[in-house]
């Protein structure tokens, strides 16, 4: 158990917290958010120790093991698989000194050394080690790498499988998703499900958190607040807060109106394709929470295209990769990949599959090496890079960047634009250097949209976003009329803006007939079998790879009814509880809702098994 008694914390002399009062209980997981700047971090170092309550007190309990990501980024020599073996430290002595005992030949020492291996089970060490290095992406071939020989990105993940290594009561997480791809953040989100301890986590990623979380910890204004349920389901009580508070009745009507667009619009294509499926199930989601959208300060907005050509980009039998000095190296063969306006396709595949290469292909940035790439006279592209943001100009302001782009355009016009994208007034002439990383995402953004591209090439955009700006970028997305390609781990925007998906594995890119839910169970699959596997392709792409009628064994008719009436069955009792959460008197018996929340969670986790095993059913039928 934590527990804020009159907590209060500040950052100089800025008020972050105050007149905390809150318990956490063991086994929950609680998920920390707010606007950026609302102490979210500084929090998380009160509870570590690094920093000291201005006011009241913060109680542990006595002997609470305590794991949490290492922000130093490691240059060691050391083998990746030992760095992370480093994570729990009674298994690390106990191998130094095993090791040190066949060194000095000293056998009776090994003995006693053995006997220790087995109390802090140091046996099957290196299994567990290796089996989180896999699940967050690294290749069995890279185990034994030094540390030094990765680039930051993939520290930053040993820092996460270090901590998770970690044996721990308790565990802080600041966006352990930030370096992931999608399918290691879906490998992750199984393994916190199975976390025995209390965690604490902050992440801008709301399916991650609605996935994870049985509680959810809001910070804003300097004041904290414990909610029951995941993320949407603090959303929905907070707008029946601010609805019972009166919050700007027009504006909240008008945010509702334009959700309602936003949900009949992709309603009406239902029948169309699985995935606009999958997009109403999480826009539903998202339904009795227009206060909360209402409040939110931030509003972007994409410009049509200045002209929007039907057939805008394609690749015909492209070889993808990089010249080398002695030859070439290829990432993808035999790519055939079209865009037409008002497509919308979101990539998926782990890292250094071959996602960013497609792009910069498509961009230009990258010459095919063979091939050939069609690009209409009119196609503008708007290119949104992972280095993006790091290659805005210091020392400038967000004018001084639109007036390099378009030097004769009058700063009046600047100065309405970047008020779009909440820069006002005097903000818009502010050095750069004092701007979060949320804000210089907002501004590459913002001049990206200046230029008024007619094809989006979104590569992994919302890194330094928070939940508001994700949620703007979502909307305005949508009501984008060119064609958008995005690589996001974030399920929450590419579920929402995604039509179709492409999967890039393999040395190959093809369509992925199937939703994120799919792709989800796809990805568990493959993990249960312990093997790579190609995921099943749209029908008419690969004809060749069905197994012949004959020798494809056939479902049971009789479980297809039962997986089918399991999965209804859930889904009822998770509407029942998703109502009873909603539900404002709720919160008037504590124990009764946290009971909810945690049977909230357990329930999302049987559905998303049931699913799966439908799946596999429906697939064999």
């Amino acid at each position: 158990m934590i527990s804020f008694k009159n907590f209060a914390l500040r950052r100089g002399e800025r008020l972050l917290l105050s007149e905390m009062d809150l318990t956490m209980h063991a086994g929950w997981r609680v998920g920390v958010v707010g606007r950026n700047g609302t102490g979210k971090s500084s929090l998380f170092a009160a509870v570590r120790g690094e920093v000291e309550a201005d006011k009241g007190d913060l109680d542990l309990p006595n002997r609470l093991r305590l794991a949490s990501i290492a922000q130093e980024m490691p240059s060691l020599p050391d083998p990746a698989i030992d760095f992370v073996l480093g994570g729990d430290a009674a298994v690390a002595a106990v191998l130094k000194a095993e090791a040190d005992a066949l060194a000095a030949e000293d056998w009776e020492a090994v003995a006693d050394v053995h006997m220790r291996m087995a109390e802090v089970g140091a046996y099957d060490a290196g299994a567990r080690a290796g089996k989180l290095l896999h699940g967050l992406g690294f290749p069995a071939e890279t185990h034994q790498r030094a540390v030094a020989t990765f680039s930051g990105g993939w520290r930053v993940r040993l820092n996460l499988a270090r901590a998770l290594m970690t044996p721990s009561d308790m565990l802080l997480l600041d966006e352990p998703t930030n370096h992931l791809d999608l399918d290691a953040v879906l490998w992750l989100e199984q393994w916190l499900l199975k976390y025995p301890g209390t965690l604490l986590l902050i992440s801008h990623d709301r399916e991650f958190l609605d996935n994870v979380c049985t509680h959810t910890l809001h910070l804003h204004g300097g004041k904290a607040k414990l909610y029951s349920g995941d993320y949407t389901s603090f959303e929905r009580q907070r707008s029946e807060q601010l609805r019972l508070q009166q919050i700007t009745h027009e504006k909240s009507q008008a945010e509702k109106a334009h959700l309602q667009k936003f949900i009949d619009r992709f309603k009406a294509s239902a029948a169309k394709a699985k995935q606009a499926q999958s997009r109403v199930k999480r826009l539903a989601k998202m339904a009795d929470t227009e206060a909360v959208r209402a409040e939110r300060e931030v509003q972007i907005d994409f410009p049509a295209p200045v002209k929007l050509p039907h057939a805008l980009l394609r690749i015909n039998h492209g070889t993808c990769g990089y010249p080398t000095a002695d030859g070439r190296v290829v990432i993808l063969d035999n790519v055939g990949f079209g865009l037409e306006a008002g497509d919308r396709i979101g990539l998926l595949g782990p890292n250094g599959a071959g996602k960013s290469t497609l792009v910069k292909t498509l961009v230009g940035e990258l010459q095919l090496l063979a091939g050939e790439r069609y690009a209409h006279p009119d196609l503008r592209i708007g290119y949104f890079a992972q280095h993006t943001v790091e290659s805005l100009v210091a020392g400038t302001s967000p004018i001084d960047h639109l007036r390099e782009i378009s030097p004769t355009a009058s700063i009046q016009s600047f100065r309405d634009f970047l008020g779009k994208w909440s820069f006002p007034g005097d903000r818009a002439f502010e050095s750069i250097d004092g701007f979060s990383g949320g804000e210089r995402a907002r501004l590459a953004l913002a001049l990206i949209a200046w230029l008024q591209p007619n094809v989006l090439l979104l590569d992994e955009p919302t890194n330094h976003l928070d939940l508001e700006m994700r949620e703007a970028l979502a909307e305005a997305l949508s009501d984008f009329a060119g064609a958008i390609v995005l690589v996001s781990h974030d399920r929450h925007l590419i579920g929402l803006v995604s039509d179709t998906f492409w999967r890039v594995s393999d040395g190959v890119v093809i369509p992925f007939d199937g939703d994120l839910d799919e792709y989800a169970a796809w990805l568990r699959a493959r993990g249960n079998a312990g093997e790579l596997r190609t995921p099943p392709p749209v029908k008419a792409a690969a004809p060749a790879a069905a197994a012949p009628a004959a020798s494809r064994p056939k479902a049971n008719p009789h479980k297809l009814q039962k997986a089918e009436g399991r999965v209804a069955e859930l889904e009822q009792a998770l509407s029942e509880i998703d109502g009873a959460l909603a539900d404002p008197g709720t919160y008037a018996d504590p124990d009764k809702a946290t009971t909810l929340g945690q049977r909230q969670a357990a329930l999302r986790a049987e559905l998303e098994q049931a699913e799966g095993d439908l799946l596999a059913l429906y697939e064999a039928a």
